[in-house]
């Protein structure tokens, strides 16, 4: 048998990592045919089926069976083993096949940490199919506390190994530790700044913090983008915030429709004498200085200060989110409404009353609802 990794091996195994997986084979059949007790191109031929997503479970499996037949001990073949188990439907019979990596390599830490992330997994079939489809809680329990022991080992073990860490975390979390999950979280992101999940939990958990704004959310999910820049929760957050920001604008514009109602005295108070209509031309000016020191203060300004990708995201949300235009459409017609009560020189306040509530009850009859809409 070979000892040592064959060029055309080493060559295949990097256009397995490019997903150039027909080329990899081919070189792979072309050592096999040089030399057909080469185990680490049979292990390699197994990896070429169990990449990308046209995987072929059956075809990883017979090239590890050849591979397991030439050296039944070789341990990296033992774990591609388990992966074509898992690929052909085969996943119950992974334990035994991890647990014998184990026996093999007990100080190497991968086998620890992929026996941890299936085992409860695998325990919790069993149970299931053992009860009548029901996972019994104490099988639960007791599955979780074998993975997370393990994948402690792991960790012991390879304390460098992102692996471990993630699999450590998804015991956690599905023991509902959060303490413990966030600890992980931090031990990811130190051992990989750009770790795409660990990432967008930790910019998640710190946006939708209770009193957290949604520009302060904007600004969080779009320094995470910057580092992880594919994440498509992060930019799921992104618009989540923006979308935030837009509805925001409403409540300017209902605002101005506001102080419209007041600029024509629409809501006297008790023994107050009613401005006499129409206004004159210089009053219905004045009564447009609030209005702009609204949208320049809550808006223009509030605008100019957010980051460069946030201004972008915004302008694509809008153009790709329904609800975002609706939010928009709502504030252009309110401001329209208020222009209207205040501008038009009016002799009775019949019309301005329904332009006034025209844009106020719209608006305010979507926005209980309209929350979580960015989409």
């Amino acid at each position: 048998m070979t000892a040592a990794v064959h060029p055309a091996v080493e060559r295949a195994d990097l256009l397995i990592d490019l997903e150039r997986c027909d080329e990899a084979r081919e070189l792979l059949a072309g050592r096999l045919a040089e030399d057909p007790e080469d185990v680490r191109a049979w292990v390699k031929l197994a990896r070429s089926h169990l990449v990308g997503d046209a995987q072929d479970g059956q075809r990883a499996l017979e090239a590890t069976e050849r591979a397991l037949a030439l050296d039944a001990e070789d341990t990296g073949a033992l774990v591609m083993h388990a992966h074509a188990l898992r690929a052909a439907g085969r996943f119950l019979e992974t334990e035994d096949v991890l647990r014998e990596v184990i026996r093999l390599a007990p100080d190497h830490w991968y086998g620890y940490a992929l026996l941890a992330h299936w085992v409860w997994r695998i325990k919790a079939i069993r149970s299931g199919r053992a009860n009548g489809g029901q996972v019994r809680r104490e099988d639960q329990d007791a599955a979780l506390r074998e993975a997370g022991e393990l994948a402690q080992e792991a960790i012991r073990l390879g304390p460098e190994e992102v692996f471990a860490y993630e699999a450590a975390w998804l015991i956690a979390d599905m023991a509902g530790n959060r303490t413990v999950a966030d600890q992980l979280d931090e031990a990811i992101l130190r051992l990989d700044p750009q770790h795409e999940q660990a990432l967008a939990r930790r910019t998640k958990q710190a946006a939708t913090a209770p009193g957290v704004k949604a520009a302060e959310a904007a600004t969080l999910y779009a320094d995470a983008l910057a580092a992880a820049p594919d994440s498509a929760p992060m930019r799921r957050g992104l618009d989540e915030a923006s979308y935030r920001l837009l509805r925001g604008v409403r409540w300017l514009a209902l605002l101005c429709v506001a102080l419209a109602g007041v600029g024509i005295d629409l809501f006297p108070t008790e023994g107050e004498v009613q401005r006499e209509l129409p206004l004159p031309l210089g009053q219905r000016l004045w009564d447009l200085v609030p209005m702009a020191v609204v949208w320049a203060v809550g808006a223009l300004l509030r605008y100019r200060r957010l980051r460069a990708g946030i201004r972008v995201n915004l302008r694509s949300l809008v153009r790709r989110r329904t609800w975002a235009r609706v939010v928009l459409g709502q504030a252009a017609w309110a401001m329209l409404c208020a222009l209207l009560v205040v501008e038009v020189p009016w002799t009775d306040r019949t019309v301005p009353m329904v332009l006034f509530w025209a844009g106020l009850a719209p608006t305010l009859a979507t926005m209980w609802f309209d929350r979580g809409k960015a989409g």
